[in-house]
């Protein structure tokens, strides 16, 4: 017996965020320090349906990714917080409701991606020291 069809046409959303988390690569690929970053990326591409695998990752840990068409970075709680009470992002929520206190979501016409992807870069690079 055949299965149904998932409907897979992507929303605006989804398109707009797939463009502008391709804008971060981008930006990492153009460091020279960043670059494996943004190539472990690019070479994890054919994973993509094991969650994690669409993110950018530091020694295997994800600081960056896309989530239905918004970016999700990890950085310190307090500036989640001002984030979140700026109106730029909201709290993180991996689908199982409850709230992540480091993790921060950004929809296509918000803050800079690219900014905040090279933020919670430094917060992940300098937690590992």
């Amino acid at each position: 017996m055949k299965r149904p069809r998932r409907n897979t046409k992507k929303s605006p959303i989804a398109d707009a965020g797939e463009a502008r988390f391709a804008t971060v690569v981008e930006a990492f690929a153009a460091d020279s320090r960043l670059a494996a970053i943004a190539g472990a990326y690019e070479a994890g591409k054919k994973e993509r349906r094991r969650f994690g695998s669409n993110g950018l990752k530091l020694d295997g840990k994800i600081f960056a990714m896309l989530v239905r068409g918004r970016l999700v970075v990890k950085l310190p709680k307090e500036r989640v917080d001002l984030l979140v009470a700026s109106r730029q992002g909201e709290r993180f929520d991996p689908g199982h409701g409850r709230l992540m206190k480091e993790w921060v979501t950004v929809g296509p016409s918000r803050a800079s991606w690219v900014e905040l992807a090279m933020e919670a870069h430094r917060f992940v690079k300098a937690a590992k020291l």
